[in-house]
């Protein structure tokens, strides 16, 4: 049998408890939001996904099937099944790469990037909306955790915010 490693976090508290409940019940209730709003929309969650992960993609190019298949973690497989499906909706297109024939990248459509932009905005409203209480059950949560560990902040962790 392993040797157990010693532990490197208090056990969690009732109010840790309290709080993980309630960030993942805030982070479930705006992706159901989220999701409600793409159907709305005509699109599918997933399209909506695929469409921002085209849409904020850093390379001017556009993203690879297989850069969307990260994004999304999806197999590369199902990526190209949902990039099918929206190319044929009219959503995006596929084009070769210039610099390298063999590399097909992804961009959206007028009417995908409209559908992207309107969405968009609905999505940074109900953010500001819950920036304040998601901040605030997250920096709890870090707070707990960085009296015991070493003060580095975990890799999953938010930016730090500017203090001036």
């Amino acid at each position: 049998m392993a040797p157990q490693s010693p532990r490197m976090t208090p056990r969690p508290t009732d109010e840790d408890y309290r709080r993980l409940l309630e960030l993942r019940t805030g982070l479930r209730r705006f992706l159901r939001w989220s999701e409600q709003h793409a159907e709305a929309a005509g699109l599918t969650p997933a399209q909506h996904q695929l469409l921002l992960a085209i849409r904020g993609h850093g390379d001017p190019r556009g993203p690879t099937v297989g850069d969307v298949a990260g994004y999304l973690m999806l197999r590369h497989h199902s990526a190209v099944g949902l990039v099918d499906r929206a190319e044929k909706a009219g959503l995006i297109t596929r084009g070769q790469d210039p610099g390298n024939l063999s590399v097909v990248r992804l961009r959206l459509t007028d009417r995908g990037a409209r559908q992207l932009e309107a969405l968009s905005e609905q999505h940074l409203d109900e953010l500001a909306h819950l920036a304040p209480t998601m901040h605030a059950l997250w920096d709890a949560l870090e707070d707990t955790r960085h009296r015991v560990l070493d003060g580095a902040p975990h890799p999953a962790s938010p930016p730090a915010r500017g203090g001036g």
